[in-house]
């Protein structure tokens, strides 16, 4: 299984300059791949000029977007001009992961309707794939630039619901739990797997999962302090959120080994402290 280490981008007050810093020791470190989280009314850092920073200043690690709300992001042609951009920087190692979001206010402040986002993200799914597959649009032609990768960045597509694994028959590479222990994951992993199956796709789904990682000084304060902040949205749950983060080496490894026992294609750690020491100690707790 590939470890990758989140970006800690979404950590209010960070310095900008810690994004560059992070990722060239995340590379050097050997994690797969650098992850962002995404929201809009929250004091963090907008992803995808973050993915663009970082695509910049490394070479072979990995971007992958976990995950990127699309249906408030309007249609797919801006969106997918912008992904490729990132991804032409990054010489092609961008993977979207995208699903269809639950926090209304995000909707409200972007001026879009919450309750009409799941025919939103179709309609910008089918979009995406259009303008990837370089369809004319106007009297310049296709939409540019031209994916670095025929059909563009590989979607690895969010969510629980049934339409979630309608969604990656349809335009996903793969399926990615945004939260949740390595039980909710294989039973998620199973889904995908069927519903690729019943679709008729070719060979395996990427299957990828998230987790909260807080090592060192201080471990679960820092980890209490910000996911509490965060999931504040979700009430009492975010408690229950803050409370299973790996606050230790050992709560690591066996993470890494849950989900690699379940069969998780990639595991990206999300810091809870921006402490730039926080790349080399989850390296080690992971194994790398």
């Amino acid at each position: 299984m590939d470890i990758g280490i989140g970006l800690p981008s979404t950590i209010p007050g960070i310095p900008g300059r810690l994004i560059l810093d992070w990722a060239h020791a995340a590379e050097q470190a050997g994690f797969s791949s650098l992850g962002t989280l995404d929201r809009l009314v929250y004091a963090n850092l907008e992803t995808v000029p973050v993915l663009a920073a970082v695509a910049a200043v490394t070479e072979r690690i990995g971007l992958t977007t976990a995950i990127l709300i699309g249906p408030y992001r309007g249609n797919g042609a801006l969106l997918g001009k912008q992904l490729a951009t990132v991804d032409a920087i990054a010489g092609g190692r961008l993977q979207v992961g995208i699903a269809v979001g639950g926090r209304a206010d995000d909707f409200e402040a972007a001026g879009s309707v919450f309750a009409e986002r799941g025919r939103a993200f179709d309609a910008q799914l089918a979009e995406l794939q259009a303008v990837w597959a370089q369809q004319p649009r106007g009297y310049a032609g296709p939409i540019g630039p031209a994916p670095v990768h025929p059909g563009g960045p590989p979607l690895l597509i969010g969510g629980s619901a049934p339409a979630a694994f309608r969604r990656l028959t349809e335009y996903g590479a793969g399926w990615i739990m945004g939260g949740g222990g390595p039980e909710a994951f294989a039973a998620g992993a199973d889904q995908a797997r069927w519903a690729w199956r019943e679709a008729g796709r070719p060979g395996e789904p990427r299957l990828a999962a998230l987790a909260y990682a807080s090592l060192g000084d201080d471990a679960e304060a820092h980890a209490w302090a910000y996911l509490t902040d965060y999931y504040s949205f979700t009430g009492e749950f975010a408690e229950r959120i803050a409370g299973s983060a790996l606050t230790s080496p050992q709560k690591v490894a066996d993470t890494v080994a849950a989900f690699t026992d379940a069969g998780c294609d990639e595991l990206i750690l999300f810091p809870c402290n921006p402490d730039l020491a926080q790349v080399p100690l989850t390296a080690l707790a992971a194994g790398l």
